[in-house]
């Protein structure tokens, strides 16, 4: 791969014949957005392509392969590990322009989409016709399909639906030097070949560029419901967790809050748990769906197990159908503005471990934090065993700076002595790329380059990025 200052005369009036007009971006200004992402960190890109056809990319894909030109795919760049910054100078593909929803089929249970569609958008537009696409990454209103994808994103509703690969039936991608492959269909079952599909869902966009996707989709539940649940301590709460497992209950979603959470959401907004010291120190979110008539029973099924576990709640709320339930989600998604009560900067990461290693994951991680000196958050879907860790501290005082860099590090170390993974669903990027041989064997790295190089034998595709 050639490193280039910049681009020559001929490569620029190339790539300003290929995308015309303002699909061609190459001052400054224009390009400011596109040198970040959600992790804040930045890199300067020779300039910023806008595809809207499969044709362009099959034309860049050739023209960059030749030219050994680096190239950065994004949509809507809300992953927060610099998975989209341009680290070495290159080309940033935005395939915000391929947005369009080409296929619903209700009989087939399926949708072909072009990356660039919001997911939220999808979601509303399979549930007017009854249909369900279950992926709810925490981003789903501003994210997009082909960004879920290439980071084979979770969210809530993993703990029963799985994650975005379990909905992923294929997709068309073009890979440097121009050709197109299939990976994948129509078929909910396909056992043919190697699984080229799984392949490239979660790979990062170092592999191709997905021109469009093919997702499974299943009948929309008719009824959801919510619980609020708050503990006494983090131990009642993970003890709560392992209750309703054992009673047999399975979650459309799970989610935990810890005490630090609790604290700086109430510096944000009225919270509805008790403070003090007779309050909550952990919460648990529940949402269960499926039939009207069956759900009021599930519902007190999930009573039932809280009430008669290990660790009973000091506060429980309820709600039946959005208007009610929104109150509590809406508390969920107020983390991350609320955190900034804490300290102007974070480290955000996303670890996972063992369901059954839990209590030992989150106690852990708070000991770090005493021992740093910084408040560490931790939240997330303790459903299936996936912690979101934010690290809090001060970036502009280089003590801080260090401490939080140092504490992130010893939370790896600690979820990796657990037989946990640097990451359930944000990824790897640039941020966690200098920790993946920790987890990874040198044997297992070197099949994942040599199955790079058989797609991209010049390395163009978002280098630096996953291993």
């Amino acid at each position: 791969m050639t490193k280039t200052a910049s681009l020559t005369a001929n490569q620029h009036r190339f790539l300003q014949n290929l995308f015309p007009g303002t699909d061609y971006l190459t001052t400054p200004e224009q390009m400011l957005v596109f040198e970040t992402d959600a992790s804040r960190l930045t890199g300067v890109p020779l300039a910023v392509v806008r595809p809207q056809t499969e044709e362009q990319i099959v034309e860049l894909m050739r023209w960059a392969h030749t030219e050994r030109i680096p190239l950065y795919p994004r949509a809507r760049a809300t992953n927060v590990v610099g998975l989209c910054v341009p680290e070495k100078p290159g080309i940033v593909i935005s395939t915000l322009k391929m947005n369009r929803i080409i296929d619903v089929d209700a009989d087939d249970f399926v949708a072909v989409v072009e990356p660039g569609i919001v997911t939220g958008d999808l979601q509303k537009h399979v549930e007017a016709m009854g249909l369900f696409y279950p992926p709810d990454p925490a981003s789903f209103g501003i994210s997009t399909i082909g960004g879920n994808v290439a980071t084979c994103a979770g969210g809530m509703r993993a703990v029963k639906y799985g994650v975005t690969r379990e909905w992923v039936l294929g997709c068309r991608v073009v890979l440097p030097g121009g050709k197109v492959i299939e990976c994948g269909g129509r078929n909910h079952k396909n056992v043919v070949g190697l699984d080229l599909t799984r392949l490239m869902v979660g790979s990062e966009g170092t592999l191709g560029v997905m021109s469009n996707i093919t997702l499974k989709l299943m009948p929309k539940p008719e009824a959801t419901a919510s619980l609020m649940a708050g503990f006494s301590s983090l131990e009642d709460a993970m003890g709560a967790v392992s209750s309703v497992f054992r009673a047999g209950i399975l979650p459309t979603a799970l989610e935990f809050m810890g005490a630090e959470v609790l604290d700086c959401l109430a510096r944000l907004t009225t919270v509805p748990w008790p403070q003090g010291d007779n309050g909550a120190r952990a919460v648990l979110l529940f949402r269960l769906d499926g039939s009207e008539a069956a759900l009021p029973h599930d519902l007190k099924r999930l009573h039932t197990a809280l009430q008669n576990g290990q660790s009973t709640p000091v506060w429980l709320e309820q709600g039946i159908g959005s208007e009610q339930e929104e109150p509590l989600w809406e508390i969920r998604r107020l983390i991350n503005p609320a955190s900034f009560y804490v300290a102007p900067n974070k480290i955000s990461d996303d670890v996972t471990v063992p369901r059954g290693r839990l209590l030992t994951a989150l106690l852990g991680i708070r000991r770090i934090a005493d021992e740093s000196g910084l408040t560490i958050l931790t939240f997330g879907h303790v459903g299936d065993g996936n912690i979101h860790v934010n690290v809090m501290h001060d970036a502009s005082d280089p003590d801080q700076k260090e401490r939080a860099q140092k504490a992130k590090l010893a939370v790896m170390e600690h979820v990796l002595a657990l037989r946990g993974t640097l990451s359930g669903e944000h990824g790897i990027g640039l941020t966690k790329a200098p920790y993946v041989h920790r987890q990874l064997g040198e044997e297992e790295r070197r099949i994942m380059r040599d199955i790079k190089s058989a797609f991209d034998p010049h390395h163009i595709m978002n280098p630096g990025k996953a291993f």
